[in-house]
């Protein structure tokens, strides 16, 4: 119920906001994730994340609060933490790399290694892409 409860939360605030978010989809050891997040200042990311199984009777969800610790043009190198709430309730600590290839920045992949600590340890990787809703120029 909680989690049902932040997720709509969050979709009404997202609603309500005029912003450029990021979408993105992370294929896990674990299970497979969708994250929304929007960039503050120069290297403050908060992600929300939610991740399902195959047949939708499992979720688990996390707010990330990610920082850019290096930025090129075609890449951007992240570290953050955060709850997880799920099968292991705890903290995740991801550390990831966003790489932008393509000439238009807004299409790219995304690879992260995150320790998950709490009801016991685990060491989750994902790979995945990623989608920035860029503003006009």
């Amino acid at each position: 119920m909680k989690k049902s409860f932040l997720v709509i939360c969050f979709c009404l605030l997202s609603s309500l906001t005029f912003a450029q978010w990021t979408v993105s989809y992370h294929q896990s050891s674990f299970l497979p994730f969708v994250g929304v997040n929007k960039q503050f200042g120069e290297r403050f990311i908060p992600e929300f994340r939610l991740g399902t199984n195959d047949f939708l009777s499992d979720f688990d969800v996390e707010l990330v609060a990610n920082l850019i610790l290096a930025k090129k043009e075609s890449f951007e190198f992240y570290g953050g933490i955060g709850p997880h709430i799920g099968d292991i309730d705890g903290v995740v600590i991801p550390i990831g790399l966003n790489v932008y290839p393509f000439a238009k920045k807004d299409f790219g992949f995304q690879m992260e290694i995150a320790p998950m600590i709490g009801s016991f340890d685990w060491l989750r990787g994902s790979i995945g892409i990623r989608y920035r809703f860029l503003k006009d120029e």
